[in-house]
């Protein structure tokens, strides 16, 4: 299965995290994700990652720690993503030298823009930002307690495949159970079809509507 890149996604919020993963999956990307900073420098280890968007403030090692790793081990290239925008956080982004700085509430409609512009530009072997965005610094979600669970690998739809309504929302739906209550695939899937039960409904309309209550308190959070 061919994608438009393999993406290494970190962040302790696991709201942030699986809508992140959710947007770049739709839009064709291979995302391995992490929710802690040893997790994320094992991934990195072991999957190759093209880029990187690392969350700063994390409990154990920060997104800092992990840049550092990736920057002089792995030699993988990153973004930032982080609810600060203060002068001692952009000073330190830009002697790490990330591609970007994406500062939360974050819109998946400009991440996915900016990882397409980075991945671009690192293929033609460019120098340079792929562009900083910055937005409000203020109403992150609250960082929740680190899930010690294996994070998972999120492969991309295949080429020519749909990503709008018209796709098949159960794999991306089973993710995001698995992200916001901490269970295997099988637990997941499981939730998902007693959820369908007992709403009488057929298992991919509850998938949808599981997607499109994320994306409902997604876009609340960034108003």
């Amino acid at each position: 299965m061919s994608s438009r890149g393999r993406i290494l996604v970190v962040d302790d919020d696991r709201l942030v995290l699986a809508t992140v993963v959710h947007g770049l999956v739709q839009a064709g990307f291979e995302v391995i994700d992490a929710d802690n900073g040893d997790d994320a420098i094992l991934l990195a280890r072991e999957h190759r990652p093209e880029l990187a968007l690392l969350d700063i403030r994390m409990e154990g090692k920060t997104g800092f720690d992990v840049a550092e790793y990736l920057r002089d081990v792995a030699h993988v290239p990153f973004i930032f993503l982080s609810a600060f925008a203060d002068a001692d956080t952009r000073a330190k982004v830009e002697s790490l030298g990330a591609l970007a700085y994406l500062v939360k509430p974050l819109d998946v409609g400009r991440i996915v823009p900016t990882v397409e512009r980075a991945i671009a530009q690192l293929r033609a072997g460019t120098s340079g930002s792929a562009g900083a965005v910055s937005g409000p610094a203020d109403g992150a979600a609250a960082q929740p307690a680190i899930d010690p669970a294996r994070p998972v690998l999120h492969p991309a739809p295949p080429t020519g495949a749909a990503v709008d309504a018209g796709s098949d929302p159960v794999p991306v739906a089973v993710g995001i159970l698995m992200h916001r209550f901490s269970l295997t695939r099988a637990q997941a899937a499981e939730r998902l079809a007693r959820l369908a039960a007992d709403k009488a409904v057929a298992p991919l309309l509850q998938a949808q509507r599981l997607i499109d209550a994320l994306e409902e308190l997604a876009g609340t959070a960034r108003d």
